[in-house]
């Protein structure tokens, strides 16, 4: 038999290895987050996997605006492509202006 003072040690005992070995003392089991708290931070890593952004030729128009002439000949080509389509009844249609026109006679 047991005696009380044996029990209270028993019951102090993981209360005392976990402020030894610095690990959370949860008797209950209840779910407290700690383990993903204790996950080393992805956010360096993802940072790390993509490359530093360069300035683009946009990044300098924006900056610099009319004071800097600059050339960017992607978006000469994009513009040249565009109006070939316009040219062969190719393009994107107009965007519609206004609210649309209800009609007579229908009802919801």
């Amino acid at each position: 038999m047991l005696d009380p003072s044996a029990i209270t040690y028993l019951s102090d005992f993981p209360q005392a290895q976990c402020q030894i070995f610095a690990t959370t003392y949860n008797p209950e089991g209840m779910r407290m987050g700690t383990k993903v708290l204790r996950q080393r931070l992805k956010g360096p890593a993802l940072a790390a996997y993509y490359p530093r952004k360069v300035a683009t030729i946009k990044d300098v128009k924006r900056e610099f605006g009319p004071v800097l002439a600059t050339w960017d000949e992607a978006e000469e080509d994009r513009f040249e492509y565009i109006e070939e389509l316009k040219q062969r009844g190719k393009s994107a249609p107009k965007k519609k202006r206004g609210a649309p026109a209800e009609k007579p006679g229908k009802k919801r």
